[in-house]
């Protein structure tokens, strides 16, 4: 091609210390428009029909090739078609540098279509329900960091003129650099496939970690990386591998039980406890939730002492029912009646240990309802009731003097 040119300019008449040059010039220049010609004829005839296709099928796979353009980088294929076979020649003396520069331009592009194809198929991984349970993020991550890593090799080899295993075999000096540089790769690498084997933690996931200050949704698992968005709408970010050095709580669990947990005691004030008399228990039988449980209790009680012939004279002696016990069979019932508690789940209403602060009676159940604000509201409205129909039991909560308590003392009438 350059003798052509020289030819060509020769018959024209330009001056003979300028016919070189000349040649030289229009010969990068027709190489290089016949490269744009090329990049222009696969982007238009090729890549314009193609997308025009992709975007009306209902497909979505093609649609995440087309927006990581994958495609887009796929028509550099054709000028560096063209400077492979045409670039030596413009050159001449220059080939064995035009063509190393071809190479370079081809393994750049090679990168960067694998690199994009990794992309898409994140993406499109990312749209199976698979996904929702393991992250394959931090591997593609991974992959694109040794990819690029070999790219750069691959360049510095055609640069130098040696093969890339000449590179690899000199490598073995700089591992303990290459394992500084790369130590949260590393590390982000091997704690992602744990994480991913053992499900660990997946995106959508409630996790709870104390110690980096979170507690929320995990937004994001990458290489080196996990992104929480808190309750707050703050977004802590953790280092991957602090998920397998440290402990965290994952509440996934909880959100595929189907319920979710309240647990709460209310305190009663011990010296309003006692046995239930005659009037008590007529008063508890009109109760609805406990009527039938008060005949039965009543019917039960008196076989049991007419059993023993137990002196009834005195409260020591027989069974009795107590206005704690009747209010603790009140909330079960009621617990077990309400729409929103799970009876498939855990279910106690218990006593704890007596303490300074009265008898605290637990609830222990599960809320059907998983939503944090739905869970409060029902939460709520359990305990709104109990709080108020201990009364009902002559029994009374206990709670610390306050002020105003102290206040109502002092200003009582001195006999």
């Amino acid at each position: 091609m350059n003798a052509f040119f020289q030819h060509l300019f020769t018959r024209l008449g330009a001056p003979e210390i300028t016919i070189s040059l000349l040649a030289l010039t229009s010969a990068v220049l027709l190489v290089a428009v016949l490269s744009l010609l090329a990049y222009l004829l696969a982007r238009r005839a090729i890549l314009n029909p193609l997308i025009r296709l992709i975007r009306r099928t209902t497909a979505t796979w093609d649609d995440a090739l087309l927006d990581n353009r994958v495609l887009h980088r796929l028509t550099h294929l054709a000028p560096i078609f063209v400077l492979y076979h045409l670039a030596p020649l413009a050159l001449d003396r220059y080939g064995p540098l035009a063509a190393s520069a071809v190479q370079i331009y081809l393994t750049i592009v090679t990168l960067l279509v694998i690199g994009a194809a990794l992309s898409a198929g994140l993406e499109i991984y990312g749209d199976t329900g698979t996904a929702e349970e393991i992250s394959i993020k931090s591997v593609v991550q991974f992959a694109k960091v040794v990819l690029y890593f070999i790219g750069g090799i691959f360049v510095v080899s055609i640069l130098l003129g040696k093969t890339p295993l000449y590179l690899l075999s000199g490598l073995g000096a700089l591992t303990a650099v290459l394992v500084l540089v790369f130590k949260d790769a590393i590390l982000g690498f091997v704690a992602g496939i744990q994480l991913t084997a053992n499900k660990m933690v997946a995106r959508g996931d409630w996790i709870e970690m104390p110690n980096y200050g979170a507690d929320g949704d995990v937004l994001d698992v990458s290489l080196t990386t996990v992104k929480v968005q808190n309750w707050d709408k703050t977004v802590t970010t953790i280092p991957t591998y602090a998920l397998i050095s440290n402990s965290f709580k994952n509440w996934r669990g909880m959100q595929e039980s189907g319920g979710r947990r309240i647990k709460r005691s209310i305190n009663i004030d011990v010296n309003t406890i006692k046995f239930c008399d005659e009037e008590m228990l007529a008063r508890f039988a009109r109760i609805q939730h406990i009527a039938a449980y008060i005949e039965g209790k009543k019917e039960e009680l008196a076989a049991y002492n007419q059993e023993l012939r137990a002196d009834l004279s005195s409260p020591a002696n027989g069974r009795r029912l107590t206005n704690v016990g009747t209010f603790r069979a009140y909330v079960v019932a009621y617990l077990r009646h309400h729409p929103m508690v799970n009876r498939d789940m855990t279910f106690l209403i218990r006593h704890l240990a007596p303490t300074e602060h009265g008898l605290p009676i637990e609830i222990y159940v599960f809320c059907k309802d998983i939503v944090w604000a739905n869970y409060e509201a029902v939460q709520a409205d359990i305990f709104d009731h109990i709080l108020a129909i201990v009364p009902e039991f002559d029994l009374r909560l206990f709670q610390a003097p306050t002020g105003g308590d102290f206040r109502a003392w002092g200003n009582r009438p001195q006999r």
